[in-house]
């Protein structure tokens, strides 16, 4: 299968910026060995729609309601942005689980509502700096796994797993390719155990992957990809990620 490259841009970004980034990226993007995805703000998903339809670059969101419709000011339901021809939604980065009190669960059912709507979710697990210290990394990120495969039963196979470290999101500290390797070759066997179909499950890695570490990180054996915070918002630092896919 091949790896996944997916940008995150979070809350970064304005219409003439992202018209120049996106085209400096396409001008430069080739034929990618890899699958390449960008995910931004909601208020510009159609734009990317627009600039990428029919490019090597797919895109997505950074986040879905566990709600189907109704009055919830402010929500974005899967279906909106099926609309915008998403081919992802992240769930669960570590920003909504830390800033919105966001539970395993409502990330669970953020997951099904975009199966639901023909949406990959990018489904977010990760273990805090304490967390890790108190050798609890194994621990956490099968329970926050755990709660996605008994919401989404045999469709498990359909999603996509970003291991992010939350004491290396946006810290300039990484885990070690062995560090990243063994969480995730925890997360393979968790969903070996679930799916009849394992080897459809893509699993990112999400600490502050760079131009510099990527190809250190990729050629690990369970790593089939990244979601990349801060060098997405860098056409040259993220096309360098993506040839390191390749």
């Amino acid at each position: 299968m091949k790896k996944l490259i997916a940008g995150n841009w979070k809350m970064n970004g304005d219409l003439a910026s992202n018209e120049a980034l996106v085209k400096a990226m396409l001008a430069d993007i080739g034929t990618p060995s890899c699958n390449v995805a960008l995910c931004s703000p909601a208020l510009y998903l159609g734009q990317l729609q627009s600039l990428l339809k029919g490019s090597p670059i797919a895109w997505g969101s950074q986040d879905v309601s566990a709600q189907e419709k109704g009055a919830f000011t402010g929500e974005i339901s899967a279906t909106m942005l099926r609309d915008f021809e998403c081919r992802y939604a992240i769930v669960g980065h570590s920003e909504r689980r830390q800033y919105h009190g966001e539970t395993d669960e409502a990330v669970a059912t953020k997951a099904q509502r975009a199966l639901n709507a023909g949406i990959t979710p990018i489904v977010c697990v990760g273990e805090t700096l304490a967390q890790r210290e108190a050798n609890e990394t194994e621990a956490v990120v099968k329970r926050q796994l755990a709660a996605v495969i008994h919401a989404v039963g045999h469709c498990i196979s359909e999603i996509v797993v970003a291991y992010e470290p939350v004491w290396a999101i946006g810290t300039g500290k990484t885990a070690t390719p062995e560090q990243a390797q063994q969480v995730h070759a925890v997360l393979r066997a968790q969903i070996a155990a679930a799916s009849e179909h394992p080897e459809r499950v893509q699993i990112l890695y999400g600490g502050s992957m760079n131009a510099a570490n990527a190809a250190s990180l990729l050629s690990q054996p369970d790593i089939d990809g990244g979601l990349i915070g801060g060098a997405s918002l860098k056409a040259a630092d993220f096309l360098q990620i993506v040839r390191a896919a390749g």
